[in-house]
């Protein structure tokens, strides 16, 4: 296999990325300046290096001022009642272009697909019962699943809530999902503001 053929090969790897949009991209790269190359490969590092998983939500962020965690979770002016578990880093941006929450997160780093049960060990499911058992104490009331409208993340919700029912049932929490503002099939990080907005407004 040549250069070319392996960069393809990962940008095949990347998520929602067809054959032929990796080789456009890997085309593209050709076309780029030595100089290019090398800002782009430093950018590579550099995010590789600086941008780390909060140890709290889990959400990817830059560090600053020492502070491990991201910026949600060391404002203190969200509400510590809430948790909303999403898949991915980027349902969290589209949550919070919407407005219209103010709780906290959780990242669970991936979906548990209705076919293959093996990908619960993909998932963050042990750090999540422990998060979960972390914010009881600070007053948690609801537990928000975020998922995406499809047999996937109807799957990942059952999944998330069998792992949670012992800690959920002895502390009076709730676990509610979103309203179906959300069209299903659709996905949580391509929903539009207002349709956000409505999914947060209508849970259950």
């Amino acid at each position: 296999m040549t250069p070319l053929d392996t960069l393809i090969k990962q940008f095949e790897r990347f998520p929602g990325i067809g054959s032929r949009q990796a080789r456009r991209f890997a085309f593209h790269i050709l076309t780029l300046s030595n100089e290019e190359v090398s800002q782009l490969v430093h950018l590579i590092q550099t995010v590789h290096s600086q941008v780390i998983p909060c140890p709290s939500c889990f959400r990817f962020h830059t560090s600053v001022s020492g502070d491990t965690r991201c910026s949600i979770c060391r404002d203190s002016s969200r509400d510590v009642h809430k948790l909303t578990i999403v898949e991915r880093d980027s349902d969290v941006d589209a949550i919070e272009r919407g407005g219209v929450y103010d709780g906290l997160y959780f990242v669970l780093g991936g979906m548990v697909p209705l076919l293959d049960s093996q990908d619960t060990k993909k998932v963050r499911g042990g750090a999540l019962k422990h998060t979960i058992k972390t914010r009881i104490p600070q007053g948690l009331k609801e537990v928000i699943l975020a998922f995406s409208i499809n047999p996937d993340g109807e799957n990942t919700g059952r999944y998330v809530s069998m792992l949670l029912n012992e800690s959920i049932a002895s502390n009076a929490i709730t676990i509610t999902h979103l309203g179906r503002g959300l069209s299903t099939g659709s996905e949580l990080e391509y929903a539009d503001s207002e349709t956000i907005k409505n999914a947060f407004k209508n849970r259950s």
